[in-house]
């Protein structure tokens, strides 16, 4: 899980949206209310919205998060286990999941990423076993 989290508030612009994606190389945005999260954004989210604004000029006709992201978000608390959040997050082809307190509060994100950089990590922990199995035998 990701618990430096970057976030927006529901009244921020999508441009600042785009910027904090490309600057901080992520495709999910939580949006947030007092700590809680009440949305998500998505990097999909900001190319429909651009795609249905046709050539509008956007600091003409700013767009809002609160115009764009997904309300009903799934999410996970911080004690779920990592396998039923993989499995959630294949069942329903999710790219993220945030994970929250039993009051709502956001503590931090399971993304995409971080499960290849566990698998990553399990598949190094394999090999330094096998190595050590070789070594031993």
């Amino acid at each position: 899980m990701t618990r430096n989290l970057v976030t927006l508030t529901e009244t921020q612009n999508l441009a600042l949206a785009e910027d904090l994606l490309r600057l901080h190389r992520i495709r999910h945005l939580p949006v947030v209310r007092n700590g809680k999260l009440i949305g998500l954004v998505t990097h999909r989210d900001l190319l429909r919205a651009a795609a249905q604004r046709g050539g509008a000029d956007p600091a003409k006709q700013p767009l809002w998060a609160s115009d764009v992201m997904v309300r009903d978000v799934k999410t996970v608390q911080a004690d779920t286990s990592t396998r039923e959040a993989v499995k959630l997050m294949l069942d329903n082809k999710y790219g993220c999941l945030p994970v929250v307190g039993a009051d709502g509060q956001l503590i931090g994100i399971i993304t995409e990423a971080d499960m290849v950089r566990f698998a990553q990590h399990l598949i190094e922990d394999m090999d330094r076993r096998s190595l050590a199995a070789e070594y031993e035998a």
